[in-house]
């Protein structure tokens, strides 16, 4: 028996036994798309936030984010944003922006060592484009990017967090990605950034689709869409 079979068979005897083991990690980021947020300063200038808290319903995106951070005291001003979906390569010029806020004194949540920083683009050498809906920039460098507007912003139950609702206006993508033709991504050409319990992955080969998939590859990449 080879070792991978081994390994396979150990698995499978460890679910059949209900194997688990109960835990209480820091934190929840089982796996999570990261996003670059734009948003409009009261002088006009822009502060750029990465998140690791958001998901999409139709042409809604749901984001989860400090409730003492700049992006948060902008959207309450100013309810215009842009979302900034970045690839794996971009993942250093994201980790730039980790350790520094726009928000000034720093706020007292923050965690030790945060520091005050005005200029994100310039810390992160990533490029500010003008964008068509809303005063916020896009970043050039990401492969997709949502002009949105927020339609509702709420605590969340611990009040440290606020649960922003933005609806998407208008959706930019790099022709690269896209199925020429059409207004599809293509799944093989676009990998977001993934943060899976703080450290950073790309996507992995694709295993298969789903019924409802607009682009569809043929029977033998069905085999593993479901368990």
């Amino acid at each position: 028996m080879s070792s991978a079979t081994s390994r396979a068979s150990t698995q499978s005897a460890h679910v059949r036994q209900g194997a688990h083991v109960t835990i209480e990690p820091s934190i929840l980021y089982f796996g999570t798309p990261v996003v670059l947020l734009s948003t409009e300063n009261d002088d006009g200038s822009a502060n750029l936030a990465p998140i690791s808290s958001a998901w999409a319903l139709g042409y809604t995106i749901v984001l989860g984010l400090g409730a003492e951070g700049q992006t948060a005291y902008n959207l309450a001003r100013r309810p215009q944003i842009v979302i900034n979906v970045p690839g794996p390569h971009l993942w250093r010029r994201i980790e730039s922006l980790a350790g520094v806020t726009g928000r000034f004194p720093v706020p007292e949540g923050k965690p030790p060592g945060m520091r005050f920083e005005p200029d994100k683009f310039g810390l992160s050498g990533f490029t500010s484009a003008v964008s068509e809906l809303v005063n916020p920039p896009r970043v050039a460098e990401c492969g997709l990017q949502f002009e949105a507007a927020v339609a509702r912003a709420l605590p969340d139950v611990t009040g440290d967090f606020l649960i922003v609702e933005a609806r998407v206006l208008r959706v930019h993508a790099d022709p690269a990605i896209v199925i020429p033709g059409t207004n599809h991504v293509e799944p093989a050409a676009w990998s977001p950034l993934i943060y899976n319990f703080r450290h950073y992955f790309g996507l992995g080969r694709e295993l298969g689709f789903t019924y409802r998939s607009q682009t569809p590859r043929g029977p033998a990449s069905q085999d593993s869409h479901t368990d």
